[in-house]
């Protein structure tokens, strides 16, 4: 699906930079159709460099946009959001990517009859493997969805969701990647503990996690057969999963995910 109208990015940085990057590369919008903003002059000369027509203001951004994207930092979200206010109006479809920014708040500052997107998106959007959770205000049509679900598409997977869900998809995929960095890490070091060289431990790490989610997502069966097919009886795999179980494990990942939704709903108050 290409996108029709105009599609703005108040706020230029690198998620930002991401989805244009993502939507320009398939195709799915011209660059002639994007326009940005952004308080920095080096963000703005990078939107320059791509081709992307700069506003002046944020107002004037808004007022160019069919699709406005709201992509600056949730504690910056009450100042931009006042200086756009007086270019949008309720034909204006409003994309949130800021962590804990509510549609209700968004609209507060809007207008209520403004149609509000808010998506949680993660880093690896960078590389066109994002996995973005999408929420929709109560007015959005189903062409306000599909505008959106096309742009997270450009970038990875999007997932509809209800508004309720987004502090769990905070939590699963927002700051998922950096769980498994971490994981990543960690077998670094043990491996460089038994004499390993690191480079090289950190390639076979990263291989290993690409390797096994490109197989988790193309094979298309559950994660728990693939571990079992794994772990052979008595195998190295099974000592390893048996030493992670006896740590406790799975209630140090839940305590993490639990951790992250529970401030995903602080930052929204």
């Amino acid at each position: 699906m290409k996108l029709n109208g105009t599609l703005g990015f108040l706020g230029f940085g690198n998620m930002g930079g991401a989805i244009l990057r993502g939507l320009l590369k398939a195709e799915t919008l011209a660059v002639e159709q994007a326009w940005a903003y952004d308080v920095d002059a080096e963000k703005c000369a990078q939107a320059k460099a791509l081709g992307v027509a700069v506003a002046a203001t944020a107002a004037e951004l808004a007022g160019k946009s069919d699709t406005l994207v709201l992509a600056v930092k949730p504690q910056s979200m009450a100042e931009a959001l006042a200086q756009a206010q007086p270019g949008v109006s309720p034909k204006t479809l409003v994309i949130s990517i800021a962590a804990g920014i509510s549609i209700g708040y968004v609209q507060e500052n809007f207008g209520r009859d403004v149609r509000v997107v808010r998506v949680m998106p993660n880093t690896p959007a960078l590389v066109g493997a994002g996995a973005a959770g999408i929420a929709l205000s109560e007015n959005c049509t189903a062409a306000a969805a599909e505008v959106a679900r096309t742009i997270f598409e450009a970038v990875g997977v999007a997932e509809m969701v209800s508004e309720s869900m987004i502090d769990g998809v905070t939590a699963l995929s927002g700051s998922g990647p950096a769980y498994f960095f971490y994981m990543v890490e960690c077998l670094v070091a043990a491996a460089t503990a038994q004499g390993m060289d690191e480079a090289q431990a950190t390639r076979l790490a990263a291989q290993t996690l690409l390797g096994a989610g490109r197989l988790l997502k193309e094979s298309g069966e559950p994660a728990s057969v693939l571990r079992e097919r794994v772990t052979s009886k008595g195998g190295t795999t099974a000592a390893a999963l048996e030493a992670f179980r006896q740590g406790g494990f799975d209630k140090v990942v839940a305590a993490g995910f639990d951790a992250a939704a529970a401030r995903s709903k602080e930052l929204g108050k």
